[in-house]
């Protein structure tokens, strides 16, 4: 599903909210407009916040605590230039003139959706389940005095939730919250400039999270609905660890510097990885 398809759902969404009163009329003999079973779809465009303060962490003797300095063979700071919280772009760090990093990569989700609900006078509860993926990629990255850059990146291969949800109908349409458990399958790889150097990291992980937020819900049908909704969510995903080893590198080079010569550990600060949805739904109500 791409960017156009997406629009034309918000946007399907946003013309629905505009048939309200004939649809209001054509359903005002319908009790529970919003009761029953019910398949859908949404999409729309992902937003991950400003991990700003991002960085990599080390772990220079393997003792599983990270915090370490990387330091040369005469005492001084390997990645003085600093990171950011994106991709590299260059091996040299935007705070000594290099080109830096691009930003976080925010893009399109699309989501299948079946449910069901029960409406009680204004009051309507239900649950609802997804199965979906977003195309966003969060990256954090280090720059080394060599000059080199060492990037750490996380996407979605896949993400399921089934939530509850609990809104307030006015005639037909309705108003939400929802909230509930995620289930995701997250990627995360590694990437660097420096090829001399040999790493081994850990690669797919599937992962429980929370996911959140609330909506609209228009009937245009008796069996046809069309709505706006924001979503939160959130996945913890603090374990990836790339180990870097010696590989071609001289016995000199930080990484391997004696004492600890076996290597050195890489993780992420951010142990979270959290976006926001902004999408249109369609629903088939049985």
């Amino acid at each position: 599903m791409n960017k156009t398809m997406m629009v034309a759902l918000i946007g399907t969404a946003a013309l629905g909210f505009a048939a309200t009163p004939a649809a209001a009329q054509e359903m005002a003999d319908d009790a529970a407009p919003f009761s029953g079973i019910y398949v859908g779809a949404a999409g729309g465009y992902d937003v991950q916040p400003n991990d700003v303060g991002s960085s990599i962490q080390f772990d220079r003797n393997l003792d599983g605590r990270f915090g370490d300095a990387v330091t040369t063979a005469t005492g001084a700071n390997a990645f003085s230039p600093g990171f950011c919280n994106g991709a590299a772009t260059s091996s040299t760090a935007p705070a000594v003139g290099g080109r830096g990093c691009r930003n976080d990569k925010n893009n399109t989700a699309y989501y299948a959706r079946v449910g069901i609900d029960q409406q009680m006078g204004k009051i309507v509860v239900g649950v609802v389940g997804e199965f979906g993926k977003s195309n966003i990629r969060d990256s954090v990255t280090a720059f080394s005095t060599t000059p080199a850059f060492y990037t750490m990146t996380r996407d979605l291969d896949w993400e399921a939730s089934i939530r509850g949800r609990a809104g307030y109908a006015v005639n037909t349409t309705l108003f939400y919250g929802t909230f509930g458990a995620g289930y995701a399958r997250i990627n995360r790889d590694f990437y660097s400039s420096n090829t001399a150097n040999a790493y081994a990291q850990s690669g797919k992980k599937n992962q429980f999270g929370i996911t959140g937020g609330g909506g609209i819900e228009q009937k245009l049908a008796k069996n046809v609905s069309v709505g706006l909704e924001y979503m939160f969510h959130q996945y913890q995903d603090d374990d990836y660890r790339v180990l870097v080893t010696r590989g071609t590198q001289p016995a000199t080079n930080p990484f391997v510097l004696a004492p600890n010569t076996a290597g050195t550990a890489f993780k992420r600060s951010d142990d979270n990885f959290r976006w926001h949805s902004v999408r249109g739904t369609v629903a088939f109500r049985f």
